[in-house]
């Protein structure tokens, strides 16, 4: 037998000499993208931004956007598509900043989750702008299909601002907020809900805006019980701020070593352990798409050392920014994107192919 090893060990020791010496390249690794497409075929309208994702109870995929002539446009509404078997099926405008007096106003930033308990819930802003912008809510009792008339959210509460909320062991529902005041600069805060979001709290800022101006953060919880939020910027770096008490009191804010061209990101704890977040690795430029032509994926076992791992997009003078991200539970992660503001981008990977925070890779 162990003769018999002996001589197949030098078999193959001899054809990998052959192959070598004939000029063969190693096999490449596989790559983690497994999927790459648009969620419409045929955009509804001229433009669209700032989609959101959730896997439903029965593990059906819907993401969501804003979309109309332009940002910020009195016929911006909110669209949703659900994914079948064969694909994305064609996207539904389901809510809009219609008013009672029968003036129109755009509608903003949707956010969809899912509970452990009660309705599905679609979050979105109205308003003239960001600044004065304010919260609303529809529900599904059937996974997105029907959706109640939309509520607006009691005055101060803004709901989530960009990123999906996220649900303690103990029930109790964290959503990332800020606020981009004229005067009181850009703020992040966390609204809290211990009835599945029928009543909030909104916690004071997390920042001082007059060192770091903070917006849109994301929220992550580490398998020590320990919670992150992380986000953008007015420096041109991701921001960074922990908590050690389930989000009751939050630590000093810091600029973590990762540039982003003050350009929306995202964030998921994956079930390994590891931290992923999507963003663009640039600073910012002169105009306000600049940056914004390269989306990368990047990984951390803590929260402040981040290793780049993969390149979404690269591109010049083009946009390709406000990332969602979730793992659903099949393992696998899904990433949507703005699309050059035309389109709504969906990429799937395999989040075992990714190389973990210690292995070679770009830095962030």
């Amino acid at each position: 037998m162990h003769l018999q090893r002996s001589n197949a060990l030098a078999f193959l020791l001899l054809i990998a000499t052959a192959l070598t010496s004939c000029g063969t390249q190693p096999v490449p690794s596989p790559s983690p993208i497994v999927l790459e497409e648009f969620i419409a075929t045929q955009p509804p309208t001229p433009q669209s931004h700032a989609s959101t994702l959730v896997e439903t109870r029965d593990g059906t995929l819907l993401a969501a956007w804003f979309g109309g002539e332009h940002e910020g446009a009195a016929d911006v509404g909110i669209w949703l598509a659900r994914r079948g078997a064969d694909g994305w099926l064609p996207p539904q405008r389901v809510a809009d900043g219609a008013q009672d007096n029968g003036h129109p106003q755009p509608a903003w930033n949707p956010v969809l989750f899912q509970p452990a308990q009660g309705p599905l819930q679609l979050y979105y802003k109205a308003g003239p702008n960001p600044r004065q912008w304010w919260g609303m809510l529809a529900v599904s009792s059937d996974g997105g299909a029907h959706w109640s008339a939309p509520g607006r959210l009691p005055d101060g509460i803004l709901g989530p601002i960009k990123n999906k909320p996220l649900q303690l062991p103990s029930g109790r529902i964290l959503a990332p907020g800020s606020s981009e005041d004229e005067a009181g600069g850009w703020r992040a805060h966390i609204e809290t809900s211990d009835d599945n979001g029928l009543h909030w709290r909104r916690g004071g800022a997390l920042n001082d805006p007059a060192r770091i101006g903070a917006i849109q953060p994301s929220l992550l919880r580490y398998r020590n019980g320990r919670l992150q939020a992380l986000g953008r910027s007015k420096q041109n770096r991701v921001f960074s701020v922990f908590s050690d008490d389930a989000g009751d009191t939050w630590g000093p804010m810091t600029l973590l070593d990762i540039e982003n061209p003050n350009s929306g990101t995202d964030a998921a704890m994956l079930r390994d352990g590891r931290a992923l977040l999507v963003y663009n690795p640039a600073r910012a430029g002169k105009e306000w798409w600049d940056g914004r032509g390269v989306l990368a994926v990047a990984l951390s076992d803590d929260g402040v050392h981040w290793r780049r791992a993969l390149t979404l997009e690269n591109g010049t003078r083009e946009e390709f920014s406000y990332p969602a991200v979730i793992q659903t539970r099949d393992g696998l992660v899904h990433v949507v994107y703005t699309w050059k503001r035309r389109r709504i981008k969906h990429v799937v990977l395999d989040p075992q192919l990714l190389p973990s925070p210690t292995q070679g890779a770009d830095h962030g």
